[in-house]
C-alpha cells in the first residue's frame, strides 16, 4: 500500500515528515464525521468585512460573540442590580408626585397621610418582593409571570399575563423617559420646547447599549445608577436631620405655578385614587424574575438576593423621599415646573447649589436607564413567546453580540412612537402605567400556590401563604387600579391585553399550520426526484451575466429556453439573430409587450407552459432562472436589478415554480470567462467547438427581464 500523501523530507538521510492539507481549518473546526464548527471568520465574508458598513457597525456594536462566550457575559450582582432593578429604584422618583397630584384636591391637610399612603405601598412591596424571590428559586429558567401562569394556570392565563407584562414595558420606557426630561427642564427650562427630542435620543442611546451586549450594558448603566442611590441617601438625611432641628420652612419653586388647594372631602374614593397613583412604585419589580439565567451561577440564589436588594433600597428612598417633602411642606406644580423631588433636592441642599444640580443630573440619569429594565426584560420574554411559537420566531434569535436585537429594537421603535403620540407628558402616560404590572402580579402568585401545593417541597406550607398573600393583596390592588384608572386611560391597557393575546393566538395557530403542511412521518423515506424539469430564463440581451445563468440552467434541466419581453421590435429582432449565431443551442422566444409591461407577459408566458402541458402527466417542476448582475460598490445596486426584485416578488407562491438567482460578478476571473464562452460553443457545429465571436458591444449590465 502506498501513501499518496505530500511529504517532506528533513537534513538527516531517511528523515520524513507528512504534511497534512486542511483546507477547512481557516473557517471551520473539524469535530467528527460529517461535522464541522464554524469559526468567526465563517460568520463573515471577507468581502462583507472589509466594506465600510461592516467597519462602522463592528465599531458601533463591537466583535461579534460566539455561544462559548455568554458565560463570560452573566451578570455579576453589583451590575445586575443597576440593569435589573433601576426601573424600580428610579420610580421612588415620581412616585411621591403622583400621590401629592391626588391628594392635593383635598387640601394641604391632606397632604399629611401621604407618608402612610407610603408605608402602605411599601408594604405591598416586600409581599410582592418575597413572592417573587420564590419564582426565582422555583424557575430558574427565567419568564416570570408567564411561565408560572402558563405551568400552573393555563397556557391562556399564560398568554394574559404576557400580554400584560410587553405592555407595561413599553409604558416603562416611556414614562421613565418622559419623567427624565422633566428632571431635565426643571433645572433647564428652555429644554421643555425640545423635550420629544432628547427623549428619542436618550432611547436611541439605551438601544445602542444595549444591542452591544449585556455586560456592557450593566459597565455603562452602573456608575449612575449607584449614583442616585447615594445622593439620594444624602437628601434624605440631611432633609430629616433639618427637619429634626426645626430647619424645614416651606419650600416654594420659584417662577412655577403651584397645582392650587382643592376643598373636595378627604374620602375613600380619594384615598384609593392616591394609593393606585402611587402603585407605579411597584412597577419592574418582577424584571429580575424574567431575567434569572442572566445572572452568574449559582443564578437563582443571587437573582433572589438582588430582588431582596432591591426591595429594601426602593422602600428607604420611597419612604424617605415621601417624608422629606411632607415636612417641607412641598406641594406639586403644574406641567412645567419644576419636579417634586427638585423642589426636594432645593430645599435640602439650598437652589442653585452644586449639590442640587448634581443630583437633578443623577436623577435625570436614572431615570433615562431606568429603561434599561425593560430593554432586558422586554426582549427576554418576547424570545420566549417566540420558542413557544406565539410571536414570530424572529425574536428568539441572538445577534452579533449575545443579545435579543429584533426584541430591543422593536421595544425602542413601540415606545418612541407612543412617546410621540402623547407629547411626552409623564402624567398623561401615567395612567396607562401599572395595570398590566398588577396582573402579572396576581396571576403569578396564584400560579406559585398551586405549584407549592403540587410539588410539597420542603417549606411549601409557608412559602405559599407568602404567595397566597401576594395573591390577595396584588388582586385588590389591580381592582383599585383598574377602576380608579379607568377612566383616564386605563381602558386602553385592558383593550389592548385581549388584541395582543389574539396576535399570539393567531401566529400560534399559523405556526402550527405551516408545520402540518410541511411535516414528514417520522417512518417517512423521501422519495427520489420523480418529475420532471424545465428552465425558463428571462433575459435582456447577450452578456456574460446570461450566460452564466444559461450554463447554470443546463446543469438544471436539458429543457432551457430563454425568454425576452421587449417592447422594441427591432431590438428583438437584433437580438434574435444575435443569439441564434451565439448561443445557438438554447431556443429564445420574443414576447413582444406594446404595453410596455415586462412581468405581466413573462407570468401568462409561463401560465401558458403549464395549461400546454400533456393532462395525463404530472406537471414538471418550472426553475426561472434570473441572471443577476452584482455591481462592485454598494452605491452602484441602485442602479441595477431593480426588474429582478420584482420578478422575485411577483412569482413567490406561484405553485410548481423555483426562482433562482445567479449573481454575475464583475471581478470574476478572466480564466471562468473563457471557461464560460467555452461551454457555450462546445456544442456549437457552426463554430467547430471554437469559441464563438464575442459580443461587440462587450459586457452590458443586465436587466432582469
Amino acid at each position: 500500500m502506498t501513501d499518496d500523501r505530500p511529504t517532506l523530507h528533513d537534513r538527516k538521510p531517511g528523515d520524513r515528515r507528512v504534511r497534512v492539507e486542511r483546507p477547512h481549518s481557516p473557517y471551520f473546526r473539524y469535530t467528527g464525521p460529517g461535522m464541522l464548527t464554524a469559526k468567526a471568520a465563517a460568520s463573515l465574508a471577507p468581502a462583507a468585512s472589509r466594506g465600510p458598513l461592516e467597519r462602522f457597525r463592528r465599531s458601533l456594536f463591537g466583535r461579534r460573540l460566539s455561544n462559548e462566550e455568554e458565560a463570560f457575559e452573566r451578570l455579576p450582582k453589583k451590575l445586575a442590580l443597576p440593569i435589573f432593578s433601576s426601573d424600580a429604584i428610579s420610580s421612588s422618583a415620581y412616585a411621591t408626585e403622583e400621590i401629592f397630584r391626588v391628594l392635593v384636591v383635598a387640601g394641604a391637610g391632606a397632604l399629611l397621610i401621604s407618608v402612610q399612603m407610603a408605608l402602605a405601598i411599601t408594604v405591598l412591596l416586600a409581599v410582592v418582593s418575597l413572592s417573587y424571590r420564590q419564582v426565582c428559586r422555583a424557575y430558574p429558567s427565567g419568564g416570570g409571570a408567564y411561565i408560572v401562569a402558563r405551568e400552573n394556570l393555563s397556557p391562556l392565563m399564560g398568554l394574559v399575563a404576557a400580554a400584560a407584562l410587553l405592555i407595561d414595558y413599553v409604558m416603562t420606557v416611556a414614562v421613565s423617559t418622559a419623567s427624565a426630561v422633566s428632571q431635565a427642564y426643571s433645572v433647564i427650562p428652555a429644554l421643555y420646547d425640545i423635550r420629544i427630542e432628547i427623549a428619542l435620543a436618550a432611547i436611541a442611546l439605551v438601544t445602542i447599549a444595549n444591542l452591544r451586549g449585556l455586560r456592557e450594558a450593566g459597565l455603562f448603566f452602573a456608575s449612575p445608577t449607584y449614583l442616585f442611590i447615594g445622593l439620594a441617601f444624602l437628601v434624605i438625611a440631611l432633609g430629616l436631620a433639618k427637619l429634626a432641628l426645626g430647619q424645614g420652612p416651606a419650600y416654594v419653586a420659584p417662577e412655577a405655578q403651584l397645582v392650587p388647594l382643592g376643598t373636595e372631602p378627604l374620602g375613600i374614593i380619594l384615598i384609593l385614587r392616591a394609593f393606585a397613583a402611587g402603585s407605579v412604585a411597584l412597577t419592574g419589580v418582577e424584571a429580575i424574575a424574567n431575567g434569572v439565567p442572566a445572572f452568574r451561577p449559582p443564578e437563582a440564589k443571587n437573582a433572589g438576593n438582588t430582588m431582596l436588594t432591591m426591595a429594601i433600597l426602593l422602600g428607604v428612598l420611597f419612604i424617605g423621599i415621601t417624608l422629606v417633602a411632607d415636612g417641607f411642606g412641598i406641594r406639586p406644580t403644574e406641567d412645567g415646573g419644576r419636579t417634586v423631588i427638585a423642589m426636594v433636592a432645593a430645599s435640602v441642599f439650598g437652589d442653585g447649589s452644586a449639590l442640587f444640580y448634581a443630583f437633578q443630573a443623577a436623577t435625570a440619569l436614572i431615570l433615562f436607564l431606568a429603561v434599561n429594565t425593560s430593554f432586558n426584560a422586554f426582549p427576554r420574554l418576547a424570545a420566549i413567546l417566540a420558542k413557544d411559537e406565539y410571536m414570530p420566531r424572529q425574536f428568539a434569535f441572538r445577534g452579533d453580540r449575545l443579545a435579543f436585537s429584533w426584541g430591543i429594537v422593536a421595544l425602542a421603535t413601540v415606545s418612541g412612537l407612543i412617546l410621540l403620540a402623547f407629547g411626552g407628558d409623564t402624567h398623561a402616560l401615567i395612567p396607562l402605567y401599572s395595570v398590566g404590572v398588577f396582573v402579572c402580579f396576581t396571576l403569578s402568585q396564584v400560579g406559585m400556590v398551586k405549584h407549592w401545593f403540587t410539588v410539597r417541597e420542603s417549606g411549601w406550607r409557608w412559602r405559599a401563604v407568602i404567595n397566597g398573600l401576594g395573591a390577595l393583596l396584588t388582586f385588590v390592588v389591580l381592582c383599585v387600579v383598574a377602576s380608579m384608572k379607568f377612566t383616564s386611560g386605563a381602558w386602553l391597557v385592558l383593550l389592548l391585553i385581549p388584541l395582543l393575546i389574539a396576535g399570539f393566538l393567531t401566529i400560534n395557530r399559523q405556526y402550527a399550520a405551516t408545520h402540518d403542511q410541511i411535516a414528514m412521518r417520522p417512518d417517512q423515506v423521501a422519495p427520489a426526484p420523480h418529475r420532471e424539469e424545465r428552465v425558463v430564463i428571462p433575459v435582456s440581451g447577450i452578456n456574460r451575466a446570461v450566460v452564466q445563468a444559461v450554463n447554470v440552467g443546463r446543469v438544471i434541466s436539458k429543457d432551457v429556453r430563454a425568454v425576452l419581453v421587449s417592447d422594441d421590435h427591432a431590438h428583438a429582432e437584433e437580438t434574435r439573430a444575435a443569439w441564434e449565431r451565439q448561443i445557438p443551442h438554447v431556443p429564445l422566444v420574443v414576447v413582444e409587450s406594446p404595453y410596455r409591461a415586462l412581468t405581466g407577459p413573462l407570468l401568462a408566458y409561463l401560465e401558458v407552459l403549464d395549461r400546454s402541458w400533456p393532462a395525463d402527466r404530472e406537471p414538471p417542476i418550472t426553475f426561472v432562472v434570473v441572471p443577476e448582475y452584482v455591481p462592485s460598490h454598494w452605491w452602484e445596486r441602485l442602479l441595477y436589478n431593480q426588474s429582478t426584485a420584482e420578478l422575485r416578488r411577483a412569482l413567490l407562491g406561484r405553485p410548481d415554480t423555483i426562482v433562482t438567482n445567479v449573481p454575475y460578478r464583475r471581478e470574476q476571473p478572466e480564466s471562468f470567462r473563457r471557461l464560460q464562452e467555452h461551454e457555450i460553443a462546445r456544442d456549437d457545429p457552426a463554430t467547430g467547438g471554437a469559441p464563438g465571436p464575442k459580443d461587440r458591444r462587450g459586457p452590458q449590465p443586465p436587466a432582469a427581464v
